[in-house]
């Protein structure tokens, strides 16, 4: 066994455990003294230790040790301690003393932690078997270069040389399958199919198989990488053969447009010469054009002298006729103006004779309408005459008035009457609406607070939200009540409160729903877990109630420490909620304090005896040691309230509901009373203008009579006015005869003067006519004399601008001829003196002489030219350069395509040797594992799996599970199984392994933890069998505890872990000593 020494953290004490007895001197390791120790021997050991098992390990000031050898066993090794005395630290000591990395262990990545606090060196001392001589490895730490020390049989060596000899003797430190610390056994579920078959290579598999694996993986990707590059040159060739296919008709083509080319030059080369030649034709004929028309503009300027004479006597004529013309017109105006004031003044007497006529005629149709309207007003008066005398002989109204009067007035006292009923219903109906309105409103504020808590259950837990929504549409599937999360369903008394409940009860129970049934619960999670794939938690109340049960200690004795309440009393929640958090939180028993009570909680603690206590800003957890006794007290500042900061008051909102049903019923009853009143004022309404209407007409029918004679004296009134207003027509009419006889005697005086007028003014029209015809003979005469004068300067304009033309054209025919002789030089590179050479001569001859047969050969050979674009002087060259890369790209592509088959080749060999042997490897360890699960009533099976053959680096080990007959088989996840099935798979593989294992030594941390105790005592056995095995290697299991009455083997080797205030020192430990002063008692003892 181990024998650690005292550790310095708190003492206790830790009674040792049952193992099966064996020979004393097997049992006691070998000591050493904190002094170095001395150089180790071969050791030629009688047991059955395979090549690199671990025969000792010796640590100084590492973890929790100050100095400890221990010596395990050839085969199983049952190292077993209470949690803190230092199991693990010898896990850690193997793993860093054979040259493992810190960060593996998962407990620090440097190594200098791993020494002792307060401690500057550490040492840790490995020494493994070998049949040639053991092999010892030393590593001391320095803590403050955080460096390490390496030696090899006690002489100074490197890291890198003992790497190589721990990798010889096959140990994997950093394998999962050969080394399981504490801190990666929840690792293991998480490796992947292609790590968990890479682990397993190389732990069992021959040394050459991962190797062989690694071949395959490297041998694929070049495969791969030829391919892509043989794919890519085999297109890129076809592409050149095919570009050069094409250019070798361009090259035809090339020659083709070269000959079209040259004709073209040599007809532009002739074409200057053919336009000089034409143009200089164009000039002699133009020149002898030129002189002709120069002649005729001569004789045309002669030809006008004499017209021009005789249009200057004939103009001295006509300005003469002009002025007499002149003269004439001047007295016809003055004559017509004294003609025109006559005529005015006789039109003035004409308009007075009409005013006069018009005016006699107003007054004779005034005279005839009012003797009509007085004959008219006379019958008016005998009809209402007649009328007045009808009216007298009607009865008497006024009983039948005074009854209808009595009638209307019962019916506006009874309408008063209901409009005042209507103003009460009115006021009653708006009084119960306003309160209508302050319930409804008092009842939204509650909503909009419940909507607060459900908004930060959405933003914060949306899956939790979804399933809420859907329990309130489906509240019916359930037998019993269902309960939305507790955070929901809780109310705060107070709000400053709210963060000892936040702190006190795990987020996941906040969420979680609550059911009173199994079933409803089950019926629940797979609708929501399984069908929905939401993530909620769900909870079940205990059956009995625990909302009611009193705590332990009265609320009064707890006073003088300053605590004022448990915690539930600080809020409100239906009594399954509450009862489940008394049963699992014991709300009942944790009082909640304030600062008084921080001050003085060294008291508290001691005096009260309390698990967990609340002060107004911290949380403090007692717990009393299993060893010492020793209180030990945690605190913990409290977090921030997040979700029960809002309070509903649930009964109140339920009041308020109940209070605004009653409202409104009484809101319906006011209405149909307002209805029926309405209708009835409706009736009076109608009734009432009845007897207005009926009162109205017989009142009109009485004062008819008095209205009748105040017509006929009105309009008596009229007819005495009309007789009056008489007019004497006869008298008016001779007054007009006579001022009509004195105005026709002025206007006769006025035409006799006016007639003068118009005979003297039409002697002088006569006069100026006939000056009119003359002045127009001459200026006829002189018309055609002008039109004949602009006819011949017309003529000799057009004469002189045809000569202008034929000058200018002259000139630009000159100035063209010689800059088309100099162009037709320049075309064919001629000095000033040089004549036209012969091959050019010789070259017109077979060309067109003509400009329209040049332009149409250009034309044609241009046409043809342009058919062949995209051709230039390099295309030849670039269609010999692709030739010879085409027959270079060949050869490579030939030596790509060998290379390629030889890769193909050996890939065919190295997956021969290495995936047949890993298949039978891989079927012995599913044969093992799943004879393990069958043993256990489970089924298991481990297969190769991958999903394309050819894929080497995506092959892997597949472990697949069965615990429950009613499941089917699953791949093992680090989410799917319980902790529990992860650890039992992880061990049971591992077993599998082992008869397998090539490995000199397995080590398991702690895997049992979360075992139940049929599965824990199953795997023990397994171990057990398959560890004890002759010609296995050497196994460590590591665990705190063990089920009673195990099985047990005589090649385990149990190492039992002692730690505490009153332990021995190491070197004081000697347990043959202890059993020889054992005997030495017994025997001076006297005999009974």
């Amino acid at each position: 066994m181990a024998t650690p020494s005292r550790k310095t953290s708190t003492p206790s004490t830790l009674p040792s455990k049952r193992a099966l007895p064996r020979d004393p001197s097997s049992e006691v390791p070998s000591k050493r003294k904190s002094s170095a120790p001395p150089a180790p021997l071969p050791l030629q050991s009688s047991r059955p230790f395979v090549e690199g098992s671990i025969v000792r390990i010796v640590m100084e000031n590492f973890l929790t040790y100050d100095i400890c050898e221990v010596s395990p066993g050839p085969h199983l090794n049952m190292i077993i301690g209470a949690n803190g005395t230092g199991k693990s630290s010898i896990v850690c000591a193997i793993c860093l003393g054979l040259a493992g990395k810190p960060a593996f262990m998962g407990r620090a990545d440097k190594v200098g932690f791993f020494v002792k606090r307060g401690c500057s060196k550490g040492m840790v001392e490995i020494e493994l078997f070998r049949t040639s001589g053991n092999l010892v490895i030393t590593r001391e730490i320095d803590v403050a270069k955080n460096q390490s020390s390496w030696f090899i049989n006690k002489k100074s060596t490197t890291q890198k040389v003992v790497e190589e000899q721990v990798a010889a003797l096959n140990i994997q430190v950093g394998n999962l399958c050969q080394f399981l610390p504490q801190d990666k056994v929840g690792e293991f579920a998480k490796l992947s199919k292609i790590e968990l078959l890479e682990a397993t290579e190389k732990s069992i598999g021959p040394p050459e198989m991962h190797r062989y694996h690694c071949e395959l993986k490297n041998f694929r990707e070049k495969e791969k990488q030829l391919e892509t590059s043989c794919k890519e040159k085999t297109e890129y060739l076809e592409k050149m053969i095919q570009r050069n296919e094409r250019y070798k008709q361009d090259v035809e083509r090339f020659y083709e447009r070269k000959r079209h080319l040259d004709l073209i030059e040599m007809l532009e080369a002739k074409r200057p010469w053919v336009e000089y030649e034409n143009v200089r034709q164009e000039y002699e004929e133009v020149k002898l054009a030129r002189d002709r028309v120069k002649e005729e503009v001569r004789k045309l300027k002669e030809g006008q002298i004499p017209m021009t004479r005789r249009i200057e006597e004939i103009e001295k004529q006509r300005r003469v006729l002009e002025a007499r013309i002149k003269e004439k017109a001047t007295d016809i105006k003055e004559t017509s103006q004294k003609c025109k004031q006559k005529q005015d003044i006789i039109e003035r007497k004409d308009k007075q004779i009409e005013e006069l006529q018009q005016a006699l005629t107003v007054k004779q149709n005034e005279e005839h309408d009012r003797q009509k309207r007085i004959s008219n007003t006379r019958k008016m008066i005998e009809d209402l005459q007649n009328e007045l005398k009808t009216a007298e002989n009607c009865e008497n109204l006024q009983p039948h008035i005074d009854a209808i009067t009595n009638d209307l007035r019962r019916v506006q006292d009874e309408k008063a009457l209901c409009e005042g009923e209507v103003i009460d219903k009115r006021g009653e109906k708006e009084s119960l609406e306003k309160e209508r309105k302050s319930v409804g409103d008092n009842i939204v504020r509650f909503d909009n607070l419940m909507n607060q808590k459900e908004d930060k259950l959405r933003q914060r837990y949306r899956d939790t939200y979804d399933a809420v929504l859907w329990l309130r549409n489906n509240r019916d599937k359930f037998k019993q009540r269902v309960y939305e999360p507790i955070m929901l369903t809780i109310n705060m008394k107070d709000n400053k409160n709210a963060k000892y409940i936040e702190n006190h009860i795990s987020s996941n129970d906040l969420r979680a729903f609550v059911f009173e049934s199994q079933e409803d619960m089950e019926v629940f999670l797979k609708e929501i877990r399984d069908n929905k794939k939401l993530r909620v938690n769900a909870v079940i109340a205990p059956k009995s109630s625990y909302a009611d049960k009193a705590p332990s200690r009265s609320l009064n004795e707890l006073k003088q420490y300053g605590f004022f309440s448990y915690l539930r009393e600080l809020f409100d929640a239906p009594d399954p909620v509450m009862s489940f958090l008394c049963c699992h939180y014991h709300i009942h028993e944790v009082p909640v304090g304030t600062e008084r009570t921080r001050e003085r909680i060294e008291r508290v603690i001691q005096e009260t005896r309390l698990k967990q206590i609340y002060t107004a800003e911290e949380k403090y957890v007692v717990k009393t040691s299993i060893y010492s006794n020793k209180v030990i007290s945690s605190n913990t500042s409290l977090k921030v309230a997040q979700f029960l900061t809002v309070t509903v008051d649930l009964e109140q909102r339920r009041h308020l509901e109940e209070q605004l049903k009653e409202i409104n019923r009484k809101l319906q009853a006011v209405e149909a009373g307002l209805i029926a009143l309405y209708e009835r004022n409706k009736h009076l309404e109608h009734k009432d203008n009845e007897l207005r209407q009926k009162k109205k007409e017989l009142l009109e029918r009485k004062t008819k009579k008095r209205q009748l004679e105040q017509k006929i004296s009105s309009k008596l009134g009229s007819l005495k006015l009309m007789e009056q207003d008489v007019c004497n027509l006869e008298e008016e009419e001779r007054k007009a005869s006579t001022k009509i006889r004195e105005i026709n005697v002025q206007k006769a005086k006025l035409v006799t003067e006016l007639t003068n007028f118009v005979k003297i003014c039409t002697s002088l029209h006569i006069q100026k006519v006939d000056l009119i015809l003359q002045n127009t003979t001459v200026i006829s005469e002189k018309n055609k004399l002008e039109s004949d004068y602009m006819a011949a300067s017309s003529q000799l304009r057009l004469t002189e601008q045809h000569f202008i033309e034929l000058d200018e054209s002259r000139q630009r025919l000159l100035q063209k001829c010689k800059e088309l002789m100099k162009r037709a030089r320049q075309v064919c590179n001629l000095g000033a003196e040089q004549t036209v050479p012969q091959e050019y001569q010789t070259a017109f001859q077979d060309l067109p002489n003509t400009l329209d047969e040049i332009d149409a050969l250009l034309t044609e050979e241009r046409s043809r030219a342009s058919c062949f674009t995209g051709l230039n002087p390099t295309v030849v060259q670039e269609y010999t350069k692709r030739e010879e890369e085409i027959e270079q790209l060949t050869e490579e592509l030939k030596i790509k395509k060998v290379e390629l088959e030889k890769y193909r080749e050996s890939i065919s060999q190295v997956k021969e040797r290495w995936l047949n042997p890993l298949k039978e490897l891989v079927e012995k360890i599913n044969e093992k594992f799943s004879n393990f699960f069958s043993s256990m009533q489970c089924a298991g099976e481990v297969d190769l799996h991958t999903e394309n053959e050819e894929d080497y680096d995506k092959y892997g080990i597949r472990i697949r599970v069965k615990f429950r007959s009613s499941t089917q088989l699953h791949e093992l996840t680090p989410h799917h199984q319980s902790g529990g099935e992860r650890s039992v798979s992880t061990m049971l593989y591992l077993m599998a392994l082992q008869e397998l294992n090539r490995c000199p030594f397995r080590v398991v941390d702690e895997i049992n933890q979360g075992m139940d105790p049929i599965n824990e005592r199953r795997v023990f056995e397994m171990v057990v069998n398959t560890a004890c095995k002759e010609n296995t290697s050497q196994y460590f299991f590591i665990t705190p505890k063990l089920l009673q009455n195990l099985p047990y083997s005589d090649k385990m080797t149990v190492l039992f872990v002692y730690n505490g205030p009153h332990m021995l020192e190491p070197n004081r430990w000697n347990l043959k000593a202890f059993q020889r002063r054992r005997r030495r008692i017994t025997f001076t003892q006297p005999s009974q």
